[in-house]
């Protein structure tokens, strides 16, 4: 596990979660796969290791109705260059990033090609709320989506520096695919899943959402996160 140390907030008040979204992509398969991508060096979150693309909300994404959603959708596009809209294809996600290296907003791109984002095409299944004594914090959803047909991964330089696709279980067995806790866990929650087509009538047959909200607690061994 990462040392925690320089990342605790150990003086002052909690610091407020920040609204975020991530997203599991997943790409049908024996066995089906989730794309995963690794984060740059100076990252400000999980720098060096393999997550799933995803980011905090913008002010650019309340122009949707769901906010959350919204984000997501945008740091898919940003991180994977996968456009989750209605029909759209990968020349309209060279269109949109056009636009967006234009000066437009994502949401403006969006609409000005006459898409709309596929927010049904999203299906959460898990929250996490970082821990208290972190100095940076999240309220992040997770969701499922697949990948839409006729598009592939084209990350947008400087964003990730490595991409791949794995499923749970082999990206859990690897001694070369660094993970946070969160994603590490997220990761035991959706394997075992027969097919992609399971994984989704698990996530939608959720009756409940419960929110995870990890603790850190000092141990001989320093300071580790554990869950109630």
């Amino acid at each position: 596990m990462a040392d925690l140390s320089g990342h605790l907030n150990l003086d002052g008040p909690p610091v407020t979660p920040r609204p975020s979204a991530t997203v599991l992509l997943v790409r049908d398969g024996d066995p089906w796969e989730l794309l995963m991508v690794h984060r740059p060096g100076g990252a400000d979150f999980a720098p060096g290791a393999y997550v799933f693309p995803g980011g905090t909300v913008h002010a650019d994404d309340r122009m949707w109705e769901d906010e959350i959603r919204a984000a997501a959708i945008r740091e898919l596009f940003e991180e994977a260059g996968i456009l989750l809209a209605h029909n759209a294809r990968d020349s309209d996600s060279a269109k949109v990033r056009e636009l967006v290296a234009g000066g437009a907003q994502f949401g403006r791109a969006v609409q000005e090609l006459g898409l709309a984002p596929d927010f049904d095409g999203l299906v959460m299944f898990a929250r996490w709320v970082t821990p208290a004594q972190m100095r940076r914090r999240f309220d992040a959803r997770f969701y499922l989506a697949r990948l839409p047909e006729g598009q592939s991964v084209r990350p947008q330089e400087g964003e990730v520096t490595d991409r791949l696709w794995t499923s749970p279980e082999r990206a859990l067995a690897s001694p070369d695919i660094t993970l946070v806790y969160a994603t590490r866990t997220v990761l035991e929650s959706v394997a075992g899943k027969r097919d992609a087509d399971a994984l989704f009538e698990w996530a939608r047959g959720l009756q409940e959402i419960p929110t995870v909200e990890p603790r850190i607690v000092q141990t001989a061994n320093g300071w580790e996160i554990v869950r109630d």
